[in-house]
């Protein structure tokens, strides 16, 4: 692998072996160097956690989910109830003890491209268990049409959820919740960013009550934060992650 050009205090070898276990070749591809990219935000973010986790700061709308963080992993592949196949893999896991977050982080990535539903039958499968009936439903809806996103990769946190319900039922009974942390870069045209809000509202009311809690939080809402920690050197780190990745934009 090439140079990861991470920020001071993340782990290199453990990230190095995260992306290689994850096979997404980011790395090879460049894509990983790049200021826009939300895998190199979430891995620079979070990887700094892996050994300190009790230093992560509190992420808002998740205030109950049971703080301190006692593991934090990038790369996280949250498996499905059965062998062989596609299992989700999200951009990070925390661990607390009555919670795990996993961590869904876009940047760039829903103003590009046109989103595709592929859903296969295997997530009809009875597997998800009491409480899952907001995400399947939302699942046959986009199979339908009923229900569509523009910029909002809908049926990617469906698959995101079933990974994560299934990885709660190894995890001691913890409560699981998807969060998925969103940039608004300024390049993108204000009309973009307001439908992708509603989306992500719209989706959020869609699977409300679910066995698998739903929380969308703005990346800047969450660094600039930081302070109320007083520890320095999360402060700090903090500092460098917005200036790295440009978070310290489009205020409103």
């Amino acid at each position: 692998m090439g140079d990861l050009n991470l920020l001071p205090g993340v782990p290199e070898e453990y990230v190095r072996q995260r992306l290689a276990a994850a096979g997404g070749k980011e790395v090879e591809s460049g894509k990983f160097t790049s200021r826009d990219s939300s895998a190199a935000l979430a891995v620079n973010a979070f990887a700094w956690f892996h050994d300190r986790p009790g230093r992560l700061p509190v992420i808002p709308e998740t205030e109950a989910a049971g703080w301190p963080a006692t593991r934090v992993e990038v790369e996280y592949c949250a498996r499905f109830p059965w062998r062989g196949g596609r299992h989700p893999w999200l951009d990070a896991l925390i661990q607390t003890p009555t919670h795990i977050l996993g961590v869904e982080s876009k940047r760039h990535e829903p103003f590009r491209d046109a989103k595709k539903v592929c859903l296969s039958e295997a997530y009809d499968r009875p597997v998800w268990g009491v409480g899952m009936g907001p995400y399947e439903r939302m699942r046959d809806r986009l199979r339908s049409g009923e229900a569509k996103f523009q910029h909002l990769d809908a049926a990617q946190l469906v698959k995101h959820a079933f990974g994560l319900v299934t990885e709660a039922g190894r995890k001691d009974g913890r409560k699981p919740v998807l969060l998925y942390l969103y940039d608004e870069p300024s390049r993108w045209p204000w009309e973009g960013i307001e439908l992708h809000r509603q989306e992500v509202d719209q989706f959020g009311t869609a699977v409300d009550d679910a066995a698998v809690g739903f929380v969308a939080v703005r990346w800047r809402d969450w660094p600039d934060g930081w302070a109320a920690t007083g520890d320095p050197e999360v402060i700090g780190h903090g500092v460098r992650l917005g200036e790295r990745f440009g978070l310290d934009v489009r205020r409103t």
